[in-house]
């Protein structure tokens, strides 16, 4: 009773966080641009938008469900559950907006999917159990995803699609403040801080990306790479034990195809008609 009470949860997780980034990124379009050289400027832009705000505020409550799926799942299931999620940003894309869904986004939006039915289907070996991790562990994992996201942030727009650097770098930071949500649940509050400062600068870094990529190349992003981290760090970090007969298997054949579905989605275009995206703290206004 309490999987499903955790599962249910954290797919009304996905479903609010997605819709909210889906809104949030077309209104953020009609805005100038973002930079961290204006924050309170930015900030003003960003809450005086009506329709921003009423998708930053669905988003919350997402968050808040996701806290409370904890509580009931473990760490790695209620990431991969989550990682479904950016199978309805995919849909909202393809039916409200003139964007097209390429070969390549099929693909990863497919694979995203199918890792969560081998999900379902591993459940069926046993249910992972997390145990109290060490603090110095957490705080090495902790420490590792935010230099990615620095990495990302300064680096990611040579080498991903315009916007993808900064969702990349979005995704390790919400990563980071994950994994200290669930410390703070089963180790220590002193992860409170550490949580907080991960989602903050999260919250920078993806409404940013949102001016500079496509919803799919950003929050897609920034989704996937939320999820599918959490859930080698729920293995690792909380020692959640797969199943030890086939359906392990199984399982991590799912959480790999999380993986693999943000790569494929990251991965800059071969055409090479995807715009470079602007500098982290580009002021230039953006187009109306």
């Amino acid at each position: 009773m309490r999987l499903a009470i955790g599962l249910a949860l954290a797919l009304g997780s996905a479903l609010a966080l997605n819709w909210g980034f889906f809104v949030q990124h077309g209104a953020t379009n009609t805005l100038a641009r973002l930079t961290v050289r204006r924050p309170f400027h930015s900030l003003w832009a960003l809450f005086s938008n009506w329709r921003w705000l009423v998708g930053y505020l669905v988003g919350m409550g997402g968050w808040g469900l996701y806290i409370l799926a904890l509580f009931f799942a473990p760490l790695s299931i209620v990431q991969a559950v989550a990682a479904g999620g950016v199978g309805v940003l995919a849909l909202l894309v393809w039916r409200v907006s003139n964007d097209d869904l390429g070969r390549r986004d099929r693909m990863a939006v497919g694979a995203c999917l199918g890792g969560l039915v081998l999900l379902f289907v591993s459940f069926a070996g046993g249910i992972p159990r997390p145990h109290a991790p060490a603090h110095a562990g957490l705080y090495v994992w902790v420490g590792a995803l935010v230099a990615a996201a620095a990495v990302s942030w300064s680096l990611g727009s040579r080498m991903m699609r315009a916007g993808a650097g900064l969702g990349a770098a979005a995704g390790l930071l919400y990563a980071a403040g994950d994994v200290s949500t669930k410390g703070a649940e089963t180790a220590s509050l002193v992860f409170i801080p550490l949580l907080i400062a991960c989602h903050v600068l999260g919250f920078v870094a993806l409404q940013m990306a949102f001016q500079r990529g496509g919803a799919l190349a950003t929050a897609g992003m920034s989704t996937l790479l939320n999820n599918s981290l959490p859930i080698v760090a729920g293995v690792v970090a909380f020692r959640e034990r797969l199943p030890a007969d086939g359906f392990g298997v199984v399982r991590i054949i799912s959480f790999a195809l999380v993986v693999a579905g943000a790569a494929m989605l990251a991965r800059p275009e071969k055409d090479g008609q995807t715009p470079r995206a602007p500098a982290a703290d580009d002021c230039t206004p953006a187009p109306s």
